[in-house]
């Protein structure tokens, strides 16, 4: 079992940062990458950025690219998202998943899911 658990959403002003976290059970960091997804009310879950499990390759959302920031701590099991310049269109609650495996975008690659973490932007 892969437990995910999502932390660090929260409200803040338009051009402000947040960092987000995902931790991971210890067993999820084995071989598995992890990915950011988001899902605003009304519209499907988007792709937000991806890292591998040895934290070499990331992977972005155009639409998040130069702003956004994926890491991963090993030791620590964890997977950050800083967010900066944040904008209004990011408010979404925000997932973390994960997959054995290279990195993929499609939500339905990913067998395991954290509960998310809500992210609100205001203009």
């Amino acid at each position: 079992q892969v437990l995910l658990v999502e932390s660090g959403g929260g409200l803040v002003q338009a051009g402000g940062s947040l960092r987000l976290a995902c931790a991971a059970s210890e067993r999820a960091f084995g071989g598995y990458s992890i990915t950011w997804f988001r899902q605003a009310p009304g519209k499907e879950r988007e792709f937000v950025a991806a890292i591998n499990w040895s934290g070499g390759s990331t992977y972005y959302a155009d639409s998040v690219k130069d702003r956004f920031i994926i890491s991963r701590d090993v030791a620590k099991n964890t997977v950050y998202l800083q967010m900066n310049i944040l904008k209004p269109d990011d408010t979404a609650v925000y997932f973390c998943a994960a997959r054995t495996g290279g990195l993929r975008s499609q939500s339905r690659s990913y067998e395991y899911w954290g509960q998310g973490t809500q992210v609100t932007v205001s203009s």
